[in-house]
């Protein structure tokens, strides 16, 4: 083959040539099939990088919420990720936010119980990371043990937006408390707070996603007010599956003042760290991984390694989510140690993976096809050859020597317009020896 030609093609194109004997044009096309593979595989590892930054809706300045976010915030940054924080009014607001049609955020804190009968195609959850129970403060000369006993009092049950609100209206609703003569305040967690301890306000239901913890302090602390007992918790469980009990044990706001004076039952949902179902799956792993590290901890109402947890309620777990509770970071990450290294050489090894389980059996197949097709070009040859061979047998006449000299001509013309590779050049010599050697026996052969 002329070597100026070699110099003005592809490598790739000149090796398939050269090896598998292909013509030009064939070379150029699987040439540029395989690197279309390669540049869609190299595209597709670029694209699928996780981006830099999130947005998370969390909840009013000093709320669990809120702490829950700065916390994310400090970790992902040790990673390279950018957490922007979104405050909101609580639980619902999240909800509302992650729902809108235009992603203004891609993750958020949601408390169970309030997607009842939301639209959820979109989201999917990582897990719950944390119980919030609710807590019911009330102004009461006696304890009180019913939510029942607070009808037609002026009652604090949330600001619009958080979950408190949700959760606290169906529970007065479950014990027949839907309105008048009962006023219902919807006020935000420190105005609810004044207003109790004022006198102003006969009853407040708080949470963590709207309550900071120091209004929560100043309440527990204060002798005119008590904290309600769930006496029914077990009840409530049956009829709203996503409470949980909990119990306060005595002394574990303040072991010296001995606040509470007594065990006290809370029920409460848990929260779950909800997500947009797009959201990349390196992304999922780090924030569960950072859920992790914040909410793994022991505390008044959990056991060390309880939080992140799977557990399903209005938001399915999302597969990546369900990867991780099973075998945790992948292998790359804990090798390295690095969120972006990791992440590359996973999509890597992704793209790379279904790229080999293509190439490397076409590559495989290809030689072994085209030396099937090459020997069937040979074989060709060799079947008029083998006929002639036969019909010049025993005394000729100048006629039909003449005749069968022809049809060797034509024979010798189309193996000369065989093109082979130089894999196959014995073969080829082989069969060009054959033809001079009947050529011979022709030559040899007595007259008729």
């Amino acid at each position: 083959m002329d070597a100026s030609k070699n110099k003005s093609r592809f490598p790739m194109v000149t090796a398939l040539v050269e090896t598998f004997g292909f013509s030009p044009a064939w070379a150029f096309v699987v040439a540029l099939g395989i690197s279309s593979l390669c540049l869609l595989a190299l595209a597709w590892v670029v694209h699928s990088a996780p981006p830099r930054s999130l947005t998370i809706t969390s909840g009013p300045e000093g709320s669990s919420f809120a702490r829950y976010a700065d916390g994310y915030q400090k970790i992902l940054a040790t990673h390279g990720v950018t957490l922007n924080i979104l405050p909101s009014q609580g639980s619902s607001e999240n909800l509302r936010r992650l729902q809108a049609p235009r992603p203004g955020v891609d993750v958020g804190f949601v408390q169970g119980g309030l997607a009842k009968d939301a639209k959820l195609d979109s989201l999917v959850s990582l897990g719950s990371v944390a119980y919030q129970p609710l807590l019911v403060f009330y102004r009461n000369a006696a304890p009180i043990s019913r939510l029942a006993e607070l009808a037609g009092k002026r009652l604090a049950v949330g600001a619009p937006g958080s979950g408190t609100r949700t959760l606290a209206l169906a529970l007065l609703e479950a014990n027949g408390i839907t309105g008048e003569p009962t006023k219902f305040d919807d006020l935000d967690a420190q105005a609810a707070a004044a207003g109790l301890l004022e006198g102003k306000i006969d009853a407040v239901f708080l949470m963590g996603d709207s309550a900071p913890i120091q209004t929560l302090r100043n309440l527990v602390q204060s002798p005119e007010v008590q904290l309600f007992n769930f006496a029914q918790a077990d009840a409530y469980l049956r009829r709203f599956p996503s409470l949980n009990r909990m119990v306060l044990p005595e002394g574990s706001f303040d072991l010296g003042k001995d606040l509470p004076v007594k065990e006290v039952v809370l029920v409460g949902p848990t929260v779950e760290l909800v997500a947009r179902d797009d959201l990349n799956p390196a992304l999922s792993d780090i924030l569960l991984e950072t859920a992790k590290e914040i909410h793994g901890k022991a505390g008044l109402l959990q056991k060390r390694g309880e939080f992140p947890a799977p557990l399903e309620h209005e938001f399915p777990i999302s597969d990546d989510a369900r990867v991780y509770y099973k075998s945790g970071m992948g292998f790359f990450y804990r090798l390295s140690n690095s969120f972006w290294l990791s992440s590359i050489l996973n999509r890597v090894l992704v793209a790379l993976v279904p790229l080999a389980l293509v190439i490397i059996p076409a590559i495989r197949m290809l030689p072994v096809l085209y030396r099937w097709n090459i020997s069937l070009r040979i074989y060709r040859c060799y079947r008029p050859l083998l006929r002639l061979e036969r019909d010049a047998t025993g005394p000729l006449t100048a006629e039909r020597r003449e005749d069968l000299l022809r049809q060797l001509a034509e024979i010798e013309a189309e193996v000369n317009r065989l093109k082979v590779p130089a894999s196959f050049a014995s073969q080829f010599y082989e069969l060009r020896g054959h033809l001079v050697f009947v050529r011979q026996r022709l030559a040899a052969a007595a007259p008729a």
